[in-house]
């Protein structure tokens, strides 16, 4: 099921004497965080002034947050965006929309559903929990198909998928 409002990052610290924030950003880049104009915190929307990238995270100045103290008090929340706002390339997803899909192999046997997705250097690795688990690269290889709509995921396993790991 989608959510409207995805969490994209969350505030790690203060930056400067103007009350900017400091965010860790959730996405495959901090550059995708500056193409908002808005961000929704505990359910309230705060206008973006200004963003900028500083080396992973993005440092914002946030309407209704002029000071340090003030700034200090966002520490750790999480921000979200409108998923009404963001165009995704074409074969693209929200890492959010995959989790909790059932995941089936291309004869149609259903092995689980997707509990995690770690960000690898190489690649996204699907988590899998079923009777057994499964750690399945994302990449063409092994995700044949991808239907967020009807909740499922198609993959093609190959030995060694299959984890001990409780």
């Amino acid at each position: 099921m989608e959510k409207n409002f995805l969490e994209a990052g969350e505030i790690v610290s203060t930056h400067g004497i103007q009350g900017e924030v400091k965010i860790l950003p959730w996405a495959d880049s901090p550059e995708f965080l500056l193409k908002f104009k808005e961000f929704y915190i505990d359910g309230k929307a705060l206008t973006v002034l200004s963003s900028r990238v500083h080396k992973t995270c993005v440092l914002a100045k946030l309407q209704g947050i002029d000071t340090p103290e003030a700034a200090t008090l966002m520490r750790g929340k999480r921000i979200c965006i409108d998923r009404d706002k963001v165009k995704l390339p074409k074969g693209t997803v929200f890492i959010a929309d995959l989790l909790g899909c059932r995941v089936i192999t291309e004869e149609g046997e259903e092995i689980g559903k997707i509990k995690d997705v770690l960000t690898m250097p190489s690649s996204d690795v699907y988590v899998i929990h079923g009777e057994k688990k499964y750690m399945i690269p994302a990449v063409k290889e092994f995700v044949k198909e991808i239907c967020v709509e009807e909740g499922y995921v198609r993959v093609h396993l190959i030995e060694g998928m299959e984890t001990d790991a409780n």
